[in-house]
């Protein structure tokens, strides 16, 4: 079985002390080089999506593609569903071979939150499926999610064992000051949050938001507790500026073939750097 949870890879990364890194893809050629990279790299992976991307791809596309490149490569994946917010949207795709899952509650009231996440938790439990859930919520732009920097709420370190506890999620995404997107200026993390919440919580802790962030804060945020990076927005830059370089020096380029190379190579060169960043190395 190729296409796996990220429950038993978490807990790996957990115990042995580095991160697993989950790389925003959107289409055949990103999805190529998460993969082939992470294969090369020897390091677990984890390939995500927002509900935009799956509805650009087509949910089964996106499992079919994942599939045949973790064969031929040997590499066992897991396709997440990234800021996904509706239950029966996440049943469909979970009905499609996703095997492990964001429900994104955070924008909720913390009732709220533990009721949504807590029904979709039932539901993927029962097919073997990993749930993350977010509590405190992020600035920035990610898909069609959009929070303004002034109410972007940090986690409250008690509130997230409770939030824990009573949901059964398996893995949590905590807001310490990074954002989504590119950073405008350097990020200043609450690493004494990220410790107080890592001994108040036992399992898995996320960090999203992390194009751009300084190698030293992810290694800092991993010694602290985080098993899970997200990285998207890096990708994609990297990805179109190698691609309007390449067509902008060679105008008359019509085959993706060649003019999708050059997209590639930059795309890989952020892949590699983030799983050396996240210690993941080696660790498949």
């Amino acid at each position: 079985m190729f296409i796996i949870s990220t429950k038993t890879m978490l807990k790996k990364a957990q115990y042995e002390g580095y991160a697993v890194p989950a790389f925003n893809i959107h289409n055949l050629e990103t999805l190529q080089v998460v993969v082939e990279t992470a294969s090369e790299l020897r390091s677990p992976l984890i390939v995500a999506g927002t509900p935009g991307t799956f509805s650009y791809a087509g949910t089964s596309n996106i499992v079919a593609m994942a599939t045949e490149l973790a064969r031929t490569y040997n590499q066992p994946l897991a396709i997440h569903l990234d800021h996904h917010e509706n239950s029966s949207d996440i049943e469909r795709k979970v009905q499609s071979g996703v095997r492990s899952v964001m429900i994104d509650g955070s924008h909720y009231a913390f009732e709220d939150n533990v009721s949504l996440v807590k029904e979709v938790t039932d539901y993927c439990h029962r097919y073997d499926v990993s749930v993350e859930a977010e509590l405190g919520r992020l600035g920035g732009v990610e898909d069609d999610l959009v929070v303004d920097g002034k109410d972007a709420l940090y986690t409250h370190p008690l509130q997230a064992r409770e939030f824990v506890s009573r949901t059964g999620v398996d893995s949590l995404a905590v807001a310490i000051g990074t954002a989504h997107g590119l950073y405008t200026a350097e990020p200043k993390l609450d690493f004494d949050r990220l410790e107080e919440i890592r001994a108040n919580v036992d399992i898995p802790l996320v960090l999203h938001g992390a194009s751009g962030l300084p190698a030293a804060d992810i290694r800092q945020a991993i010694k602290l507790g985080v098993c899970k990076v997200n990285v998207a927005t890096e990708l994609k830059l990297a990805f179109a500026e190698a691609l309007k370089g390449y067509l902008s020096a060679h105008p008359d380029a019509s085959d993706p073939r060649h003019y999708m190379i050059p997209a590639k190579a930059a795309m890989k060169e952020v892949v590699r750097k983030v799983i050396l960043d996240c210690g993941s190395e080696g660790k498949l």
